[in-house]
């Protein structure tokens, strides 16, 4: 098995049917209450779509609230030639179990997007 980081993401354009790289992605910390927060990692979508390094895999996270933004805007305006209606996705997740890999993937189209907890 080789060491991957303890959270990764996928980004597909499920308008073009094709992965949608160049998506820069963050990962923040959330305080319990979600009031505050702190960057983790940062990183970009490679050509098939995924950040598989956002954190180095020796590293260890707390159970809490976590939060990945994907900033969409300059990928959607790109492959739309439209103003985004979605420049941001966030989304917030609770992180339960430290020793469990957590895969966040984005299905994104210009007016709409959806994700769910992946493999």
């Amino acid at each position: 098995m080789s060491l991957r980081s303890p959270v990764t993401c996928h980004v597909l354009d499920s308008a073009r049917g094709k992965p949608a790289s160049g998506i820069p992605v963050q990962l923040h910390l959330l305080s319990s209450d979600a009031s505050s927060q702190s960057l983790l990692a940062s990183g970009a979508t490679n050509a098939d779509g995924r950040c598989s390094d956002l954190l180095d895999p020796s590293k260890k996270l707390d159970a809490g609230l976590y939060k990945m933004t994907f900033h969409t805007g300059s990928y959607l305006e790109n492959t739309t030639g439209q103003p985004a209606f979605y420049p941001l996705v966030e989304i917030t997740f609770r992180l339960a179990s430290p020793t469990e890999h957590y895969h966040i993937p984005l299905l994104l189209s210009p007016y709409s997007y959806t994700t769910y907890r992946g493999s």
